[in-house]
């Protein structure tokens, strides 16, 4: 919605930043960003405020981050900041059948809007990982998670299969509990054409069938989609006709979402969006829901 000549200021679902400059990624030098850095980068992009989610697992994280810590930035900051709990499924006594409650319930009454990212490398159905959503379902937390293609070999996120068949048996089974979807496996199987060599990167090219991830959203009301990072613009830019109509068929189930970790990362779908509106590609409408309003209404984020 353009309110008087001006875009939407929108509202970023999946955010990282820290209150300490730790220690660098291998490779890259790169830290997390500063919450004094991100609001800046959140100025230049037209973002109101964020969601933190905290980086807990070992799988992913070069610096192991607390619930405590992106709760008392929000805190701090609370009008340019949320917060997500999250939770590892062998928290507690190692064991799947721990009451992940106890957590869940203490960081919610605190605050925390939902649980993610969820990096750990174990199976969608893994009884660890099913126990956690069976308490989340139990205590209506949302969780954002990320998908990866194997386990090990440096990758991190609940483990699924081309053509997702494991994500599927948990929208059936948990059916009162959100999922939000991000990473490559899960927004490269927007089109037909996801192979096990392409899943985790960045198919290209015009969409000719419709794939896996629209079949899922159609028949699970409770799948949504975090479109964050290269994988969630990826999935739009490549065919933008196709995700004109994607954007339109689905605009209640969809977050816009940055996934900034570095301070020098490039994000162009606030950019994309602005101009898939001017352009008359999208509605006004779809473009409000995508970016504030259905994280005000499903995450009560404010």
């Amino acid at each position: 919605m353009i309110m008087g000549g001006s875009i939407m200021q929108k509202i970023d679902i999946h955010v990282h930043t820290s209150m300490f400059k730790g220690i660098p990624r291998r490779g890259s030098n790169t830290v997390l960003a500063s919450p004094d850095e991100l609001m800046e980068m959140y100025r230049r992009l037209g973002v109101e405020k964020g969601v933190i989610l905290p980086g807990i697992s070992v799988e992913c994280s070069f610096q192991l981050q607390s619930n405590e810590e992106v709760m008392a930035i929000a805190q701090k900051w609370p009008n340019k900041f949320d917060w997500f709990c999250n939770i590892d499924p062998r928290m507690g006594g190692n064991t799947p059948d721990y009451d992940l409650s106890y957590f869940i319930k203490y960081y919610k009454d605190r605050g925390a809007k939902g649980l993610g990212e969820i990096e750990s490398n174990l199976h969608f159905d893994d009884p660890y990982v099913e126990n956690l959503f069976y308490h989340c379902e139990k205590n209506e937390m949302p969780v954002l998670f990320h998908i990866a293609p194997e386990q090990g070999s440096g990758n991190y996120g609940l483990i699924d299969d081309l053509k997702l068949p494991r994500l599927e048996k948990a929208l059936a089974k948990y059916p009162r509990l959100m999922f939000i979807g991000h990473s490559q496996p899960f927004w490269a199987e927007i089109g037909d054409d996801a192979t096990e060599e392409n899943r985790n990167d960045y198919p290209t090219g015009k969409i000719a069938k419709e794939g896996r991830l629209v079949e899922l959203m159609r028949k699970y009301p409770n799948l949504y989609g975090d479109l964050s990072a290269g994988s969630g613009y990826n999935a739009l830019a490549r065919d933008p006709e196709f995700a004109f109509d994607f954007i339109e068929e689905f605009q209640d189930r969809l977050y816009f979402g940055t996934d900034i970790c570095a301070p020098t990362d490039d994000m162009r779908l606030s950019f994309w969006l602005d101009d898939a509106v001017e352009a008359g590609k999208i509605s006004e409408q779809a473009y409000a829901k995508v970016s504030r309003e259905n994280a005000i209404k499903h995450l009560g984020i404010h």
